[in-house]
């Protein structure tokens, strides 16, 4: 099995697979084809591929010649490419154009941001991995922005107060928030609609705001889900109390499949203290203010608005290490010990990260996406 690896556009840093990564693969009899320079921004060079077992190869050699090409992203990929198996981040759910090439083009596409949040897919959870990265991240980035002090200081000219955060969303960017910035001392409220994230934030020392007459979220595969009318109102109250005092905030809400949830409105954000930091997580899919703009930092207002979804981009190295182990767990599942490419997609692993297959769509959300879109151009 000749498995290729390669090299991102500009604005990404990470790799699919680092040199470690990829001697797994070797070991266990496969061929690695490198992109030259594919690992170069996460510190992993051409020569650590070489000692690893790989060859570097050109881009159109890995196009023509692997039978498995990595990329996280879909970009610079031939409109001519026919047959092969691509694995990836491609959010298909928001990018539905590439969809239809795939059929046409006969390709096998795995997307890894459309695994199922279950107990047996953990080990090869992507999103899961990089968020944690993300949420780290983003306090870092708040505390390096805020003009203040996060910890109290007492000092000889007088005390300083502890920095106060807020962060919208307890799923893992949120709790790895928390958790992050109570070790730099500040004071953390988190707000979150699954009342099941209330442990979790209470165990880390934060204060969990909650909402009563939440919606059922157990379905949800850990994401947030639509709310009431009745419930905004309630959340919308009680999130912009807790704005008026807040330094600084994260948000990282998201409802899977659709545009981010509005949670922080102008007038909220016009409440905050000079110097306050929103970081936004959500930005890619729309951000959780009214005035995030995706990949930009802002100031409105005397308050900083920095929109990035991309955070885990930002640390390359153990970022593209985890993203590397969670692909050997997902790669165990379709290639067997004799290296052959084995796909049973009545494994709901694979049938949930399956967008096409031979012609065909196979993911039952993209495949009802595409008809619902097309019934609504009829209408």
């Amino acid at each position: 099995m000749i498995i290729g690896i390669l090299k991102e556009p500009s604005f990404e840093s990470r790799v699919s697979l680092l040199a470690t990564e990829s001697a797994l693969l070797t070991k266990q009899g496969n061929e690695i084809w490198v992109e030259s320079d594919a690992g170069s921004k996460a510190f992993c060079l051409d020569e650590d591929y070489i000692i690893a077992g790989a060859t570097i190869k050109s881009r159109s050699d890995i196009f023509e010649g692997a039978d498995i090409i990595l990329g996280i992203h879909f970009s610079n990929i031939p409109e001519s490419l026919r047959s092969k198996t691509l694995i990836g981040i491609y959010q298909p759910i928001y990018k539905p154009e590439h969809v239809q090439e795939w059929v046409q083009n006969e390709n096998i596409v795995f997307s890894l941001d459309m695994l199922p949040r279950i107990s047996r897919a953990q080990s090869m959870d992507v999103l899961s991995s990089q968020s944690n990265i993300a949420g780290y991240k983003a306090v870092l980035l708040a505390a390096g922005t805020y003009p203040r002090y996060f910890p109290m200081m007492m000092t000889a000219a007088g005390n300083v107060p502890p920095a106060k955060l807020l962060v919208l969303g307890a799923g893992v960017a949120g709790l790895q928030a928390v958790a992050t910035a109570r070790r730099l001392g500040a004071v953390v409220e988190v707000f979150d609609t699954r009342t099941a994230a209330r442990e979790e934030v209470l165990s880390l020392g934060a204060k969990f705001i909650e909402v009563e007459g939440a919606a059922d979220d157990k379905k949800a595969g850990g994401y947030a889900v639509d709310q009431s009318a009745d419930f905004q109102q309630k959340q919308k109250e009680k999130i912009a109390e807790s704005i008026k005092k807040a330094d600084i905030v994260i948000t990282t809400a998201q409802i899977f499949g659709k545009k981010a949830p509005i949670l922080v409105t102008k007038e909220m954000i016009a409440t905050m203290k000079p110097g306050s930091v929103i970081v936004d997580l959500a930005a890619a899919t729309g951000g959780n203010t009214e005035l995030t703009v995706d990949s930009q930092t802002i100031v409105w207002n005397h308050i900083t608005i920095v929109g990035n979804s991309n955070l885990a981009a930002t640390m390359p190295s153990d970022s593209s290490r985890a993203y590397g182990r969670n692909l050997l767990s997902f790669l165990k599942m379709i290639i067997n010990k004799e290296g052959k490419l084995t796909i049973d997609l009545a494994d709901e692993i694979l049938k949930s990260a399956c967008i096409t297959y031979k012609g065909e769509i196979i993911s039952l959300t993209i495949k009802n996406q595409i008809h619902g879109n097309t019934a609504k151009l009829h209408s």
